[in-house]
């Protein structure tokens, strides 16, 4: 099984949708472009910033074939793979090419908000079945259920290739609890662009990031300068970016960022429905602040 280091800045790749809501493979392209010359240390293809739900099967495998071949083996690639029918996932994982791919993401089980136990189980078949090494995704907000400090350790120390979770409960008694007494092999990285410094003060190794899509050079500074040990350097670059982690967030995900992206000039600020774009008020708040952090770092 080939070595993935769950550490650094990894970006939650937003899918350009051109105004008739087609993919946008030309955009997509610019845009694995501009974060690996900006220095993001891997790429997350088809999570939830991708707007996956809403991308037919046959869109999401060409997706996943067009990054593989753009990215050129540059950087590592982390695909998502997750759901809630484990047998399927497990079936999938067993018929399907998952070569250009270093790990893959799977997300705590939605909808059916199964038990501990059952959310053990799944990881545990996922774990059996994968080709590759496994990153948990804990976000409670979206699946309805929490995976607890004791599941998350349970399934770290039973399975070698459960390599690290995106832990995006923002519980930070949770998130302490799960770095002080995981084994040597397994990483937390941050979930949560807007808790990524604190979290990397107590131990966290980086981040899957929303707003790594628009800033990858700004904010992955503020994760190796965290990464190294330099917090006092890192804390002015959290600070800067305060105000628009707030507002990436507020009509929702993938919105925020995709409205960011459109005022950058890199993409069409097009979603798919049940997704739609940030509200005018917000959409005109991102594009100043835009406006400011492109005269900070030019």
């Amino acid at each position: 099984m080939a070595k993935f280091n769950l550490e650094g800045l990894g970006i939650a790749l937003v899918t350009p949708f051109k105004a008739d809501k087609s993919i946008d493979f030309g955009a997509l392209g610019r845009l694995v472009d501009f974060q690996i010359e900006a220095g993001a240390d891997f790429l997350v293809v088809l999570g939830t910033t991708g707007e996956t739900p809403t991308l037919s099967p046959d869109e999401q495998l060409q997706v996943r074939n067009f990054i593989i071949q753009h990215n050129a083996g540059r950087v590592p690639l982390v695909l998502g793979f997750g759901g809630n029918n484990t047998m399927e996932i497990c079936r999938r994982l067993g018929a399907e090419n998952f070569d250009g791919f270093s790990a893959i993401l799977s997300v705590v089980p939605f909808y059916n908000k199964p038990s501990q136990e059952g959310i053990f189980r799944h990881y545990s078949e996922i774990a059996t079945a994968s080709p590759l090494p496994i990153i948990l995704y804990n976000v409670p907000g979206r699946t309805g259920v929490n995976m607890t400090v004791e599941t998350t350790l349970r399934l770290a120390h039973a399975h070698k290739n459960i390599i690290g979770i995106k832990e995006a409960s923002g519980n930070f008694m949770q998130i302490e609890e799960i770095i002080k007494n995981k084994p040597r092999h397994f990483n937390l990285v941050s979930g949560d662009d807007g808790i990524t410094y604190p979290l990397m003060t107590l131990g966290a190794t980086g981040v899957i990031s929303v707003i790594g899509n628009a800033f990858p050079k700004e904010f992955g500074t503020m994760v190796r300068k965290c990464l190294d040990g330099d917090f006092k350097a890192a804390l002015p670059l959290h600070f800067q970016f305060q105000e628009l982690f707030n507002l990436l967030f507020v009509d929702g995900n993938p919105a925020g960022v995709k409205c960011t992206l459109n005022a950058l000039g890199m993409i069409e600020n097009e979603l798919r429905l049940p997704l739609v774009p940030t509200r005018l008020s917000t959409n005109e708040k991102i594009h100043a602040i835009c406006e400011v952090l492109r005269n900070l770092n030019d």
